[in-house]
């Protein structure tokens, strides 16, 4: 009622983003920025926010995706002019972190695992699985790179070369964007693009974030005991979840899981 009331302040609010999952572009997961796009939006546009909070849990995946959140989380905060405060759970790692970078302060739990600026592509090869299944693979291309890769063929030095390339310069951009956003904050003797992980304490000397907390107290002790928090994220219809959808969320439900495995989560 009182923000109606002229001349008389409100209670500060603090608008919370949950970003939690695989990062990838589609219909197979939610953190990407079409699911997430009016999410972020609404989270800054709603009232003046004393701060957005981002709510992060998540091991990587789409360098695109995540460059694109964090792209649209940056954009927003210096039109607003709001400040971003990042709070990891389990683990920002990869693409994770990214997004982590993404907000002017850092924090998280102690047994946070934080890190992993590095870049991975994998896959399998299954050449002479069907060789010795007597099934001979037949493809035609026009363009000598069309069919880099081939999980059906044998792997070529050249594919390894160019697929290597496209790595480096996709972890040159990587370590940019942290550099440009941690900037004086990170240890200039130590080696941060490995790829390693780190928990929250050894990420803090490392420059890696701010702080060790947790996101109630933390926004209570910036911003008083009424701050009030209101919460954002992609919902998703109670049909969705049914036909065809739950093929769909099984499949994304493994590979999430896998993701989170190796950090021994």
């Amino acid at each position: 009622m009182k923000r109606w009331i002229p001349f008389m302040s409100s209670d500060p609010t603090v608008a919370v983003i949950r970003l939690q999952g695989v990062i990838a572009g589609g219909s197979r997961g939610t953190l990407n920025d079409q699911a997430l796009g009016p999410v972020i939006e609404k989270a800054f546009a709603r009232g003046k926010p004393a701060a957005v909070a981002l709510e992060i849990n998540s091991p990587g995946g789409s360098p695109v995706q995540s460059s694109l959140i964090g792209a649209r989380i940056r954009r927003l905060a210096e039109e607003k002019d709001v400040p971003v405060l990042a709070f990891v759970e389990d683990v920002a790692a990869s693409g994770g972190y990214w997004l982590a970078v993404a907000a002017d302060e850092i924090y998280a739990d102690p047994s946070s695992v934080v890190g992993s600026i590095g870049v991975i592509s994998a896959g399998f090869g299954a050449h002479e699985f069907l060789a010795k299944q007597g099934v001979e693979r037949r493809v035609y291309t026009a363009g000598k790179s069309k069919s880099m890769l081939d999980p059906f063929r044998p792997e070529k030095p050249e594919d390894v070369d160019r697929l290597k390339g496209l790595l480096d310069d996709i972890h040159t951009n990587f370590i940019d964007h942290v550099q440009s956003r941690r900037g004086g904050k990170l240890d200039a003797e130590a080696d941060l693009f490995t790829g390693e992980v780190w928990l929250a304490q050894k990420a803090k000397e490392l420059g890696l974030i701010d702080g060790i907390g947790h996101i109630r107290p933390m926004l209570k002790e910036r911003f008083g005991d009424k701050v009030k928090l209101r919460r954002y994220g992609v919902r998703r219809s109670f049909l969705s979840r049914f036909g065809a959808q739950m093929v769909d969320d099984t499949i994304s439900s493994i590979e999430e899981r896998a993701a989170y495995a190796q950090f021994g989560l």
